[in-house]
């Protein structure tokens, strides 16, 4: 690991804030109005310490078996941490341990899961923008079942969707159409599930016109991922 270069992390924190900023008023839209999330994945406890010191605190991971230790071991920080990977349903709870938002529910065996945890979490349905069923994320048409079977457990707070820019699309089109999914499918059943969790480093103003309220930011604001050997150490 090398050494935390703490005035390079505030530069780019500070321009990324800046620049998040100007794209809501571009779009015509309060900056408070939208949650910044900074991928820490792969980084450093240290590095995350850092980024509270910035005022930081809302802070997302993909991979349990390097959250949880990273985590525990920042007990002592007020972190809203969020989940943002792939989750194992038999490993739900312990993504609740330390997690209070999940950004990829995607399938009725992890909210039976949840479900059975008891833990009180806020809950993304991550949506499936291609036709490859191998993807992470509900079908379109699969959408207001499952919403109904989220609001169906009463310790799940059902925030609304989330989703990735396919490779190779035009991001701001997959936004749009996510936008479209929440207006048509998801606000009937649960009007109060208007946050749309889209946008990562290099998308994050297209998504913000298309109404984004979280953006899930790593390098764009934690540079280079280390080598990912750090997470196995």
């Amino acid at each position: 690991m090398t050494d935390l270069d703490s005035a390079a992390l505030a530069d780019r924190t500070a321009r990324v804030l800046a620049d998040v900023a100007d794209a809501a008023a571009a779009a015509g839209r309060n900056a408070g109005e939208v949650t910044t999330i900074v991928v820490t994945k792969f980084h450093p406890a240290e590095l995350v310490r850092a980024l509270a010191e910035l005022g930081q605190r809302h802070l997302g991971e993909s991979r349990l078996q390097e959250f949880a230790p990273k985590a525990q071991s920042l007990r002592d920080l007020d972190l809203d941490w969020h989940f943002i990977g792939q989750l194992q349903s038999k490993k739900a709870a312990r993504a609740l341990e330390h997690a209070g938002t999940i950004h990829s529910l995607d399938r009725r065996s992890l909210l039976t899961a949840l479900a059975a945890s008891g833990r009180a979490a806020d809950v993304f349905i991550q949506v499936n923008l291609t036709d490859d069923p191998a993807r992470g994320g509900v079908s379109a048409a699969d959408l207001p079942e499952f919403a109904e079977a989220v609001l169906a457990v009463p310790a799940l707070r059902l925030r609304g969707l989330m989703a990735v820019a396919g490779l190779g699309a035009e991001p701001r089109a997959e936004f749009a159409r996510v936008r479209e999914l929440r207006d048509r499918l998801l606000t009937p059943i649960a009007p109060e599930a208007t946050a749309l969790s889209m946008g990562m480093s290099g998308d994050y103003r297209d998504a913000i016109a298309e109404g984004a309220t979280h953006l899930r930011i790593g390098t764009a604001i934690t540079g280079k991922r280390p080598d990912p050997a750090y997470a196995r150490s």
